[in-house]
């Protein structure tokens, strides 16, 4: 997997979040990675879900190669290639889960329609919590961010 570039401009060097953000916040590629989630390999599967510009597209999934989130393998007839999630792509789906859980609090009404994220047995996927390594739940409150410098 390719590594961040040490000679990048970075929004926040030391910040593990703003350096996510750097890789993968901007409005489609996150978008990409959830279609790839749910089995978009080729391009026109993403373009068609997305209904994203092609040259959008092409710089988007060009990124995602780039930062090692995404990898291309050729198709049986060899003229095209398919995308296909690599682990950090994959590492990705808490993210994903995550931002779905937050819209469904808080970007839908209550009767508002909406797709759903179930196991394979169709039940619920529980709401993501962050806990310590004891178990215990945590908050902003209960948290701290220790800088560097």
């Amino acid at each position: 997997m390719p590594t961040p570039d040490s000679g990048r401009e970075w929004t926040d060097p030391t910040c593990p979040v703003a350096r996510t953000v750097d890789l993968v916040g901007d409005r489609w590629s996150l978008l990409i990675v959830r279609d790839a989630m749910d089995g978009a390999a080729a391009f026109t599967e993403f373009q068609q879900r997305l209904g994203i510009a092609r040259n959008i597209l092409t710089d988007r999934l060009r990124r995602l190669v780039e930062h090692g989130i995404l990898t291309t393998a050729p198709t049986p007839g060899g003229k095209r290639h398919v995308y296909e999630l690599t682990d950090a792509g994959r590492d990705l789906f808490t993210t994903i889960v995550a931002l779905r859980q937050w819209g469904e609090r808080h970007a839908f009404t209550a009767d508002e329609p909406r797709s759903t994220l179930t196991d394979l047995d169709g039940g619920p996927v529980a709401e993501l919590r962050p806990a310590s390594e004891r178990g215990e739940p945590l908050a902003m409150t209960t948290t701290r961010v220790n800088k560097v410098g």
